[in-house]
């Protein structure tokens, strides 16, 4: 099955933090892009109350699985795509693990996440689509893992990187900070990034900074995949940008 976070094509649409800074959107617009803004989630703490990998999930191309906070505002902003919008069971809430149940990372055949807190309808439709499940302690395991290729991923995580290892999956560990996130000490690769085509993955600001700039690099060259820079301003945590291919 394909990764429904690696488009098999050129993007029609990205889910965004609703914050992002206009540097980001309008370099989005500028790809021919439509810019789908979050709303606030107000029953989660504020530094992640916009990011859409908290309150989202794609099951495939077609189907998004989505908070039952905040899925009468998808639903309406989503009428005119084809897609199918399911309402999650499990209502999130301010602290950690209250609101994880969304927050699940996908390579190859495998779900990511810390599987005693995933939301129970979530799990159903990944387990009907024949996706394994590889448990970890990390429950914000979609903000902690860029996603590279069907079998790649980028981490800062111990947990995502040692298990990842386990089952053959090809991780490129990185420190941990130097990702901003306005609320927080810092964000997340997963978090920061996301693909607006099949070979293009966007950053959401510069990381020249990061001291595994060169290993990423590195590692993306091996994937093919061209890094897209959003903003001239610092890589931030926007809780990762959420690709749709709809027709």
């Amino acid at each position: 099955m394909k990764n429904p976070f690696i488009p098999i094509q050129k993007v029609r649409a990205v889910i965004i933090d609703g914050r992002a800074h206009e540097d980001i959107i309008n370099t989005l617009i500028k790809f021919n892009i439509r810019v789908i803004k979050t709303i606030k989630c107000e029953e989660v703490y504020d530094a992640i109350s916009y990011h859409p990998d908290i309150v989202i999930h794609p099951i495939d191309y077609q189907t998004l699985i989505i908070a039952p906070n905040v899925y009468d505002y998808y639903k309406d902003m989503l009428k005119n795509a084809s897609l199918k919008l399911i309402k999650g069971e499990k209502k999130l809430k301010r602290n950690y693990p209250e609101n994880i149940a969304y927050n699940v990372a996908r390579v190859s055949h495998y779900a990511i996440h810390n599987f005693k807190y995933t939301d129970e309808k979530l799990k159903y439709y990944l387990e009907k689509k024949g996706i394994e499940f590889i448990n970890v302690k990390q429950g914000y395991s979609k903000c902690s893992t860029c996603i590279v290729s069907d079998n790649a991923i980028i981490t800062s995580d111990p947990s995502i990187y040692k298990e990842c290892k386990k089952y053959f999956i090809d991780a490129l560990f990185i420190n941990s900070g130097y990702i901003d996130l306005p609320g927080l000490n810092y964000g997340f690769i997963g978090g920061a990034t996301g693909f607006i085509s099949d070979m293009q993955l966007a950053f959401t600001g510069e990381y020249q900074h990061h001291p595994n700039f060169l290993d990423i690099n590195i590692f993306l060259k091996k994937y093919r995949k061209k890094p897209v820079i959003l903003s001239s301003k610092k890589i931030i945590d926007v809780g990762s940008i959420i690709p749709l291919v709809y027709n």
